[in-house]
Formats: C-alpha cells, structure tokens, sequence
C-alpha cells in the first residue's frame, strides 16, 4: 500500500519531508492546535464526502484564538487544501485526518511563524458488534482554568495519555474521566454518552469536555429526528455508569464507539445495545451520504462545487 503523501503550507510532501524545527515551540512546548477529520467513501455516488468541515474550521480558529496565533490560510483555502490532500492521494476510500496549525518560533512566548499540515492516515475503527471495557480513571480532566480541554491542542493531551496507559496497564481498553468536581466528563479523546432507564445522556458542556461536533450531529438532529429520543444534558455521577443500561463514546476519530464494562460492571447484558447500534447505523449513513439529507454537511472531494 502506498505511502499517503502530507499536505504541508500548500505542497504535498513526502512523510519524510514534512519536518519541523527540533527547537521550535511546536515541536518543544507542542504549541499546536488541531482538527480530526473524516472522509468517508461513498461506491454509488463515486464520491469522497468530508464530513462538516466548516464547523471544524470554526472549531479549529478557536482553538487558535485561545492559543493568540492565526495561519494565513482562509477557510475557503482550508477546503481546497483538504480537498488537494485527498485527490492528491488518488484516495478512494474512508480516512482519518489531523489539520495542525503550529508556532515555528522558538521560546514559550513565541506566536509566530506558523504553518499548516494535513496528515491523512488510515483508521480502522472497533468491530461491528462489538465494544470497549472501560474504567473510570484515577487520572482528573483538566480544568477549564488550568489547560482548558475547550482548546483542541496536542499538549492538552498527555492529559489522555497518562490516563490511556494507566488504564491498558490495569487490564481494559479505554478510560473515562471525571471532572474536578467528581463528576463524568468524557474519555481521553471523544465525548461520553450514556442510555439510563430508556433515555440518551450526556455531560454538559461546562464539565470539562470538548465541544465535540459528533456530539452535536447527535443531539441535534440524529437522536430526535431520526430515533425519535432528546438527549438529556446533565451531570453524571461515577455510581450511575455502573447501572447505565448502554453507554458509547463519540468523536470524528471514533465515530459510535460503544462500551460494554465499566470498572467490570456490565452494561446491560454486556453487549453493544439497540440504542446503540441504531445510532451507528444513522451515523454512518449520514456520514457516508448513504442517508441523502443534512446535505450540506458533507464536503464532496471529487466533484466541483464552490464553497460558501
């Protein structure tokens, strides 16, 4: 299988050739931000659809906001640069995607020079029918006034790390975070959605998690619209995953993840749940463009069309 080329400040670029200063404060200090994204191929339309790449951009100029630097790169450059990453890979077929912006200066305080690179990788995600055996981690999220997980940065990630090899260490495959106050938050990289007593819930945006876009493609529309369900945005206490009925994690890397354990204590029976499998299959539709609607979520690679 051929090496995937990276899009790097307007160039494909071999994987070997898209380097960055050892000394610079992207590579020292990870000062960074980033976006996942997702293409997903489609064998009727013979199309490549990006999935919601406009809030990604507002998602990712946030990020950078709070990081006090910016790339020059407009968002109509940003959809020609993905779509150039793609097309240039002669890909046909689903893919993962990292979008760093980063600071080539050096020293803590540095803001400039930056650059932009797009990493498209394959992903494979978790069998269908099957689900992770989670824990809650020993390992706090980090606070909004600490290193505020709002702000989508590679640094903001060792946070996950220690929690993700804690977790492998003790014998399971994912950890959930609770927040500083004791409550759910989210796992090391995707929001956190539980079924309890027949409804959909997650933590609220103010509990330290990522204001994550596959989180809002659910509450609004997937889970009202095509399953008939609100989702309830509220605190979680740890004691109440042990009693969920079904629980999945969600995210572009991720998609509908299910997990079937928390801390031993199986969910349900200890499968992958109605609810659950529902929502993976109107996901994965919608994303796909298999579903026809919410159109203009979907970014075709392929065919021309201009952007608004």
């Amino acid at each position: 299988m051929a090496e995937l080329k990276i899009w790097m400040n307007g160039k494909l670029v071999a994987q070997a050739e898209a380097v960055l200063p050892v000394n610079s404060a992207a590579v020292f200090y990870a000062t960074n931000v980033f976006e996942g994204l997702r293409a997903y191929w489609n064998t009727e339309d013979g199309e490549l659809y990006c999935f919601r790449l406009s809030e990604h951009f507002s998602r990712f100029r946030e990020s950078m906001k709070m990081m006090r630097f910016t790339i020059p790169f407009s968002d109509e450059e940003l959809f020609e640069a993905v779509r150039e990453v793609l097309a240039g890979n002669e890909l046909r077929e689903d893919i993962h995607m990292h979008m760093v912006a980063y600071v080539t200066g050096t020293g803590l305080d540095a803001t400039t020079p930056t650059g932009l690179y797009i990493n498209p990788r394959r992903r494979a995600g978790v069998a269908e029918g099957t689900g992770l055996s989670c824990c809650v981690s020993s390992w706090v999220r980090t606070a909004d006034n600490a290193i505020p997980i709002r702000l989508k940065s590679g640094s903001n990630y060792q946070n996950g790390r220690l929690a993700t090899l804690q977790a492998l260490a003790d014998g399971y495959d994912q950890p959930i975070f609770l927040n500083k106050e004791g409550h759910v938050a989210e796992g090391t990289g995707a929001t956190f959605f539980m079924v309890r007593k027949g409804r959909i819930v997650t933590p609220p945006i103010t509990a330290d998690i990522l204001e994550s876009i596959t989180r809002t493609t659910l509450i609004d529309p997937i889970c009202p619209e095509l399953l008939g369900m609100g989702v309830v945005e509220r605190e979680i206490d740890r004691t109440e995953l042990y009693v969920a009925d079904e629980a999945f994690f969600c995210g572009s890397g991720y998609e509908i993840t299910p997990s079937v354990s928390i801390d031993r204590f199986p969910l349900g029976d200890g499968q992958v749940g109605p609810i659950t499998r529902r929502l993976q299959r109107a996901y994965m539709d919608i994303v796909r463009g298999t579903d026809k609607r919410f159109a203009e979520w979907r970014t075709p690679v392929y065919r021309t069309v201009k952007v608004s």
